[in-house]
């Protein structure tokens, strides 16, 4: 039953034709069974929708389109000489190839380890040897070319397929016997019959944890996990056969495969590839999707994005948006909980067609629920979307529990909160705070790793998330991760997180890092959003170009004061009392994030040691541009 006061991004007509079609992972056991269960159910209808580069415009794929082109992956890989239980690797972006192969692969009993496009060379290299996959997809030959320095030592790889074929790709396979183009390689069509009988307790993928400190481990999650995460998932948030789905989160990313590939398979919706994260906002007006999960990232851009345009507008403009959002924001409430009812609730029908509308259309006008996972998402933000209209849902879980452990329901949204756990799952508070989960999505255990394994799920099952948490009612609330907890040397202790969620809100600041483990008071690294940064400068009478700048006094203490600002409500021992201002983003390529865009805090630390040192001696110090 559609509750429509929750829905207001769609006409209540529209959705009173919409139909709930979900396939219980009981009825099948494994991934590639449910899918041929909604090859069964749904043929004819469309299942994926991708931008080919080729012909410059959308694709469409049936089911049946589907169906046909997975049976001829699975025959190809076949041919291969490989077993059930081998490991089979692809690094490659969002498309529809990119589940023809991972269905073929769970149709045979092969084991898929999804890889980063952006990961590092060394990383990948890692994870291909530790896995010991016999098979590689690429998506191009210039990927490829980037992997060949650190891949001459690889003896476990016998196959590399490249998807997209070129003069290229045709040479650099005459040269190497491992390498075949994809093209060439599929046989023209495909047997449909599919003799083997897989279990649910089988593992399905390997997928590497891109952990902020040390090597990545393997996390073995086995078809029920994920398939018993998803239908969860169904109980906490409607889906439909009629709802759009627009994927850009990675596909490596645990989150959007089990989210944004497999649910959509339970329920029959249709998932469309956005060609890149630079192109979302013309991707959403094209495709005008319901439904899209995303990572906090994503909504800080278009936040960052919306506040830099309104504060170009005049006073009233910026008041009616402020207006909009606050009296957005009470309707909220009001219909959340009941609170109370107060006349400026009235205007919503205005505020809604003259401000929220013109902005919930950029995202396409119909969006009827947006996930954030992965990270913790800034109230402000969340306040800020949820009260222009959008069905802003905020979740919590790890790759270990497949991923997803709680999620806030659309008629009870706890924005400040990680939810309420999934109908499946446990969850209890132990030691130090630390929340622990049983659930069926809970891994099968470390690859190769039976000690990494122990220490994190105990004798009774638990498992140990690393994070600290605390629980009101029915929400969970996550606090941070106890590694990261700051004791500063008077004893009080300080979780970096939601100090650093709102200084980035500040669109100067494009990276933030809290420091303090250990001293007096906290201080922060600054990674300036470089196109503000000119302006900054020069309004302090400064050279932009001069990497003295960033360390000039002036700068210094204007950044100091919007940072006391952004942390007005905290307590006094949470204040930042030192900076250092950067220039260089932390980004994967230089160690400093991880693929899922985590902060790699000991890197970091490492890298401007100096700088972090001299924080901690007499006065303000000096940016380094480096």
């Amino acid at each position: 039953m559609h509750n429509d006061k929750y829905l207001n991004n769609l006409p209540e007509e529209q959705l009173a034709e919409w139909h709930a079609d979900v396939i219980s992972p009981e009825s099948v056991g494994t991934l590639d069974r449910m899918f041929d269960e909604r090859v069964r159910r749904s043929g004819d209808c469309t299942a994926y929708q991708s931008y080919e580069r080729a012909s410059r415009s959308w694709v469409e794929y049936s089911w049946n389109q589907m169906a046909d082109q997975i049976a001829r992956w699975r025959d190809a890989l076949a041919a291969e000489s490989l077993s059930p239980g081998d490991r089979v690797a692809l690094l490659l972006r969002n498309c529809p190839q990119w589940v023809m192969f991972d269905q073929a692969c769970l149709g045979l009993g092969l084991v898929v380890v999804p890889l980063y496009t952006d990961d590092r060379a060394d990383s990948v290299d890692y994870i291909l040897n530790d896995s010991a996959a016999k098979l590689l997809l690429v998506q191009d030959v210039g990927r490829w070319k980037r992997l060949l320095p650190v891949m001459e030592s690889n003896r476990f790889l016998k196959r590399v397929l490249i998807l997209e074929s070129g003069a290229e790709a045709y040479k650099i396979a005459a040269y190497d016997a491992r390498i075949r183009l994809v093209s060439d390689w599929l046989p023209e069509k495909g047997d449909g019959s599919r003799p083997r009988k897989s279990r649910k307790s089988e593992l399905a993928s390997i997928v590497y944890t891109s952990g902020t400190t040390g090597r990545p481990k393997g996390v073995m999650l086995s078809h029920h996990n994920m398939l018993s995460v998803a239908h969860d998932v169904l109980a906490a948030v409607d889906c439909y056969r009629e709802d759009i789905f627009l994927s850009f989160l990675p596909l490596s990313h645990t989150l959007e495969r089990t989210g944004g590939y497999y649910l959509p398979v339970m329920t029959g919706s249709m998932v469309a590839y956005s060609r890149s994260v630079a192109q979302i906002a013309d991707d959403l007006q094209t495709i005008r999707p319901t439904a899209m999960i995303a990572v906090p990232r994503i909504f800080e851009r278009v936040y960052a994005k919306l506040i830099e345009r309104i504060s170009r507008k005049s006073i009233f403009t910026r008041w009616l948006f402020e207006l909009t959002v606050n009296v957005g924001w009470d309707r909220f409430l009001h219909q959340r909980n009941g609170e109370r009812w107060t006349p400026p609730l009235l205007l919503w029908p205005l505020l809604r067609r003259l401000v929220a509308a013109r902005i919930i259309e950029k995202l396409g006008g119909r969006m009827r629920v947006a996930v954030s996972g992965g990270a913790p998402l800034s109230p402000a933000i969340a306040k800020v979307f949820i009260g222009l209209g959008l069905p802003l849902l905020q979740g919590y879980g790890l790759t270990e529990t497949s991923p997803v452990v709680s999620i806030n329901p659309l008629n009870d949204n706890q924005p400040s909160s990680a939810g309420i756990p999934l109908r499946s799952v446990q969850v209890k508070i132990g030691a130090d705070d630390e929340l622990l989960v049983k659930s069926p999505g809970v891994m099968l255990g470390y690859w190769n790793n039976h000690a990494a394994t122990r220490e994190r799920i105990d004798s009774d099952g638990w498992l140990h998330t690393g994070d600290q948490a605390r629980m009101e009612g029915e929400h969970l609330y996550i606090i941070g991760r106890i590694k990261d907890i700051l004791v500063l040397s008077n004893g009080e202790k300080v979780a970096p997180g939601d100090i650093e969620l709102a200084i980035a809100l500040d669109p100067l600041v494009e990276q933030v890092m809290v420091i303090g483990e250990g001293r007096p008071y906290l201080s922060a690294l600054l990674v300036l959003d470089a196109g503000s940064w000119p302006g900054l400068a020069q309004g302090c009478g400064l050279d932009p170009t001069d990497p003295a700048s960033l360390g000039n006094r002036k700068v210094t203490v204007l950044v100091l004061g919007r940072i006391k600002n952004a942390l007005s409500e905290f307590p006094g021992f949470a204040k930042i009392r030192r900076v250092t201002l950067l220039l260089e983003p932390w980004t994967v390529d230089n160690g400093l994030l991880t693929p899922t865009l985590k902060t790699r805090r000991e890197n970091v630390l490492k890298r401007y040691a100096s700088q972090v040192e001299g924080m901690y001696q007499n006065g303000l110090v000096a940016g380094n541009r480096r």
